[in-house]
């Protein structure tokens, strides 16, 4: 006789686990890995591992030291690791990925109770710790590589010569597209943001790569399309209203939706199941809040990217949502003279 297991309601017939639905993301992620490697040669692969590998390291150190039951296989660790990478330049020092997915995992994730637990989307809130350390490595973005010249390898060969290799990197610097968004959009290269010969951190150059791993989440119901469509589409319209003031309606908006990590936070990071509301309405206005805020950073603060800032405020406030936007139980009457 087979063993039947009683329980209480909701009853949800669902063979995806944590483990699955985190590897559907880290396909969804390989396009972009690919592309950085490309774009940026072999220490962009370097950093990824360093990453992925310090993540997964830290949550099974801190599982080991609280006698916790270990958690690495859910998958959720390296998910983390590898999108903090994707957030960094390649020109950042090898520790950086370290120190950054250990704050991310440790502070933001498992002091807070591991996966589910945690009001903040830890890569993150490990990209806006890193930012605030070391400001100038996280903002020096270089040109993409030309592998004719052997460049894949350069720097690496910056490592292994110390403070004179890095003169390497400073000849390869670049501006990120977003510095020049508000005073010359028509000057951008669009083409170019849209696939990723530009200068930027590992995942954010490629608009389409990002893409393409963003329908496949959607498809394979993922992630809710309402996040990245209201988000995205919240900024192409705040985009079109400056362009609009300056005389420019229609210079802004690509520019604004391919350059910076838009797709990349759109797709990968507001949609997180932890730091997200759980009902629909709750989901729309959640990314609506995304779009405003990235967009007044850009437009009107003093740094040029705001995709980040914007959703670790939005997880804040994430409780806030789901108390607004609570649906009424079925059958439910308020009482005489009660707020509904």
């Amino acid at each position: 006789m087979s063993k039947y297991v009683v329980s209480s309601s909701p009853h949800i017939g669902n063979d995806r686990t944590v483990a699955t639905i985190m590897l559907d993301v880290l396909i969804a992620l390989m396009p972009a890995v690919l592309g950085s490697v490309y774009f940026f040669g072999f220490y962009a692969l370097f950093i990824e591992i360093l990453a992925v590998g310090s993540a997964v390291g830290a949550e099974a150190l801190f599982n080991v030291i609280t006698k916790r039951e270990q958690t690495i296989g859910d998958c959720s660790a390296a998910v983390t690791g590898l999108l903090l990478a994707l957030n960094l330049p390649v020109s950042v020092p090898f520790y950086v990925p370290i120190i950054g997915s250990a704050f991310a995992i440790i502070f933001v994730k498992m002091l807070f109770g591991g996966i589910g637990k945690n009001f903040a989307n830890p890569a993150i809130a490990g990209r806006i710790f890193l930012l605030l350390a070391w400001a100038s490595a996280m903002t020096s973005f270089v040109k993409p590589i030309t592998w004719i010249n052997g460049d894949a390898f350069v720097y690496f060969r910056c490592i292994l010569r110390g403070r004179e290799g890095l003169l390497d990197v400073a000849a390869l610097s670049t501006a990120t597209p977003l510095a020049s968004l508000r005073t010359d959009p028509a000057g951008l290269g669009v083409f170019d943001m849209f696939f990723g010969a530009i200068g930027g951190s590992l995942g954010e150059t490629s608009a389409l790569l990002l893409l393409i791993g963003g329908v496949y989440l959607i498809v394979r119901r993922v992630i809710d399309w309402r996040v990245p469509v209201t988000f995205i589409g919240t900024v192409a319209l705040f985009a079109l209203i400056y362009g609009a003031a300056k005389g420019h309606a229609l210079d802004y908006i690509l520019p604004s939706l391919f350059g910076g990590g838009l797709f990349l936070g759109a797709f990968f990071m507001a949609t997180d199941y932890s730091t997200t509301p759980n009902t629909k309405l709750g989901l729309v206005v959640f990314a609506l809040g995304c779009g405003i805020i990235t967009s007044l950073i850009r437009f009107f603060g003093s740094y040029p990217e705001g995709v980040s800032f914007a959703i670790l405020l939005m997880n804040i406030v994430t409780p806030y949502i789901d108390k607004a936007f609570i649906p009424r139980p079925f059958g439910y009457r308020p009482k005489k003279g009660a707020k509904a």
